[in-house]
């Protein structure tokens, strides 16, 4: 179980979005990003050593505001290998030093949110210790999954998003750029075996809802 702690993040996580935002080919904003913390929702790792957080944040720096979702892992020392997908560090006030990545390059995020969608795992709040987050949907429909099989997908970021492939042939769809669901239902696309769907503020302090990610058996992607 996750615990969240009341403290102090230098710097903080939207400072360090604020850096990272524009280097992503999906990001959609323009300028230099203005994000807002608009929602999203935790993971529990097992082991109990990597937080994982599905952030949500909106920014208005274009013509638009857009929606962007983030997936990250803090860890409590450098991930071996993944230095291309370190975010940045922080200082805890609890924990000391942060390591913050981009968790599609994460085996513990991407393990755990294959369980999400299989069912083998709970969608946790965002800010409260031990709560299910309700808003979060899933769904999959085919053969259990199995850690083994997602351990190592090749990932590869583009302006439509981050598909992870994994070795089976499965794909994953993380829809970076959010779009609220037609009426607010957030459902698997034509052809996708699973998905995740969630929910976020909008600027005029309304609830939308809408799709995450959407799991392909065939390699569609």
């Amino acid at each position: 179980m996750a615990i969240i702690h009341r403290t102090t993040l230098k710097p903080t996580k939207l400072e360090l979005l604020t850096a990272w935002l524009p280097t992503r080919p999906w990001y959609a904003g323009a300028g230099e990003p203005r994000p807002v913390k608009a929602g999203g929702f935790r993971l529990d790792d097992p082991e109990g050593e990597v937080g994982i957080e599905f952030m949500v944040v909106t920014d208005d720096s274009g013509p638009r505001t857009v929606g962007h979702l983030v997936p990250l892992t803090y860890r409590g020392a450098p991930l071996e290998g993944a230095e291309h997908a370190l975010v940045g560090t922080m200082e805890h006030g609890v924990l000391g030093p942060r390591w913050a990545y981009d968790g599609c390059h994460d085996p513990v995020l991407v393990d755990r949110l294959w369980a999400l969608i299989e069912g083998r795992a709970q969608a946790q709040a965002q800010s409260v210790t031990d709560a299910v987050d309700r808003e979060v949907t899933r769904s999959y429909t085919g053969p259990g999954l199995g850690a083994g099989q997602v351990a190592a997908p090749v990932v590869e970021d583009s302006e439509n998003g981050t598909l992870l492939a994994a070795p089976d042939g499965t794909t994953l769809r993380l829809h970076r750029v959010l779009r609220p669901a037609p009426q607010g239902v957030p459902l698997p696309p034509e052809g996708a075996s699973g998905h995740v769907g969630g929910a976020w503020q909008l600027p005029d302090g309304t609830r939308a809802q809408g799709l995450f990610a959407a799991l392909y058996a065939d390699g569609r992607g």
